[in-house]
């Protein structure tokens, strides 16, 4: 961190109780935490923060272990920023090197999120924009209705998975096929957390399985997902295909065999996250005619995949997190929600 151009340590602290007076102290913008701490540990440190005014933003240490996976959920949903995994290599230089390439991208994020706010470009969001087109010049046609909904989502993601998903009804009436940028073992536990809170099922996708309305399926962390139609039923794909734009799971991946097997009866949402991983897959959709929506500026955690859809003119709509649950349950309960282009 302290290689980093524009950061600067401020403070080192050995355990959790440490880490809160030393944050009291010197009101950093950016802690990096680690579970397991003596005296208290992050997730101890984590609830302490949560709902404090002007707390800083938090960067998870996480083990490549069920436990890991776990804590690592837990801290996403308490509001962590984002985590990185623990270096594994065979040097303590090695692992500094890892460490400082994984940590560095986010850290730019939310240095480009400070500046932003320093700037007054921060804004609240607004229970008033609900269906907010994007190019002034689309124009609103026939009433649309999904079969499916798809969704990209990467930083931030459990958090908003965490807020949108609880809203749906059980008896929703289409599936929902989600990527959520995530290493293996992570997935499984996001599924597990989210299907304790929700009144539809969450599960992470195995192959072979079933595409069944009111079922949210997660691609698992480290494969690809796809949907195929067999004997006229479509099931989920869980292959080791090379990842694509450096993502495995890949949101462009999911949405192209989305296009492919269901047509123009697709909603997808990207949501938000770093990169561009769904602006080629949102491609394949709108060229079926299919609906593109992408969550708001100001309700993103990192509006990096939602700004690419929108900067290529396809989204059809911009809407906060806090409504995405309206336009879901609008398709899917074939009441019609109007498209535009």
């Amino acid at each position: 961190m302290a290689q980093c151009q524009g950061v600067e340590v401020v403070a080192v602290a050995s355990d959790g109780k440490s880490a809160l007076k030393a944050i009291e102290h010197f009101k950093p913008d950016l802690i990096t935490l680690d579970h397991e701490m003596p005296v208290m540990n992050g997730i101890e440190v984590l609830r302490t923060l949560k709902g404090q005014q002007d707390r800083p933003e938090v960067i998870m240490l996480s083990a490549m272990t069920d436990m890991g996976a776990l804590t690592t959920t837990q801290a996403l949903r308490l509001g962590a920023f984002d985590f990185v995994l623990k270096p594994e290599q065979s040097s303590m230089e090695a692992s500094c090197v890892q460490l400082r390439r994984d940590l560095l991208p986010k850290v730019r994020v939310l240095q480009e999120r400070l500046r932003k706010k320093a700037d007054g470009q921060a804004t609240d969001q607004s229970e008033s924009k609900i269906f907010e087109s994007t190019p002034q010049t689309h124009r609103c046609i026939e009433p649309y209705e999904a079969k499916v909904v798809g969704i990209g989502v990467s930083t931030g993601g459990p958090a908003a998975l965490s807020e949108l998903l609880p809203k749906l009804p059980a008896d929703l009436a289409v599936p929902i096929l989600i990527v959520q940028h995530m290493p293996a073992m992570f997935t499984h536990s996001l599924a597990s957390d989210l299907d304790r809170i929700c009144k539809i099922k969450v599960c992470e996708a195995k192959d072979g399985q079933d595409i069944l309305p009111g079922t949210a399926y997660i691609a698992p962390g480290g494969k690809q997902m796809k949907v195929v139609n067999q004997n006229d039923q479509k099931r989920i794909s869980v292959t080791d295909d090379q990842p694509e734009r450096n993502c495995k799971p890949s949101v462009d991946y999911l949405f192209r065999s989305m296009a492919s097997v269901y047509g123009r009866e697709v909603l997808a949402l990207v949501m938000t996250g770093m990169g561009d991983d769904g602006t080629l897959g949102c491609r394949y959709l709108k060229r079926n005619g299919c609906m593109t929506v992408a969550q708001s500026e100001e309700s993103c955690i990192v509006f990096g995949m939602p700004r690419q859809i929108i900067a290529a003119g396809l989204a059809d709509r911009v809407i906060p997190l806090n409504r995405l649950h309206e336009i879901i349950e609008s398709a899917g309960n074939r009441k019609g929600v109007t498209r535009c282009r």
